[in-house]
């Protein structure tokens, strides 16, 4: 068994974030499914992207450049000895228009492990004029990298709560 198929010591948990926002569900699946909308929100704060290609569909690609923008990100990436532009390779795996993603993330930047992949699942509920957003994000195979991930998670989704009218979190 190699390194990086090698399970952890202790199983993780899942990690699931709720939000119910005042928008309709195609507001909010457009965020994720098309380039205009993933580049207006994902990436932690201090963090932008640049999608090179996103193909809305069953096994569809996605490819995006995630950039240090802001002076703290890039000085923390400095302080990391990373660099401040890493090219991520994604693709759709499950795709229901308006109801169920899952993005699948090829996670090739971690030091001493090879490429695995992450996987985040969207769930989307209409509820008249609001939709219930309902995101698992699982873990990585090194409980330092799932806590990087959740945190860097809920980074990005307070742009939506601030987009929407949601209280701070």
């Amino acid at each position: 068994m190699s390194d990086a198929s090698r399970p952890t010591a202790a199983p993780q948990a899942i990690v699931v974030v709720e939000r119910v926002y005042r928008a309709p569900v195609e507001d909010l699946w457009a965020l994720w499914t098309t380039k205009a909308g993933f580049e207006s929100w994902w990436g932690p704060e201090g963090f932008r992207v640049e999608v090179h290609a996103l193909e809305a569909r069953a096994d569809g690609v996605l490819e995006y450049d995630m950039i240090a923008d802001a002076p703290e990100a890039i000085a923390a990436m400095k302080s990391m000895n990373q660099p401040l532009s890493h090219n991520t390779h994604g693709r759709f795996a499950e795709f229901r228009p308006y109801a169920r993603l899952t993005l699948v993330h090829l996670i090739d930047f971690v030091p001493g492990s090879g490429p695995y992949e992450s996987l985040i699942e969207v769930d989307f509920q209409a509820r008249d004029d609001q939709t219930r957003m309902v995101v698992t994000l699982h873990p990585h195979l090194d409980p330092h990298w799932t806590r990087m991930s959740v945190e860097g998670f809920n980074s990005q989704i307070r742009k939506l709560d601030r987009r929407y009218g949601q209280p701070e979190r």
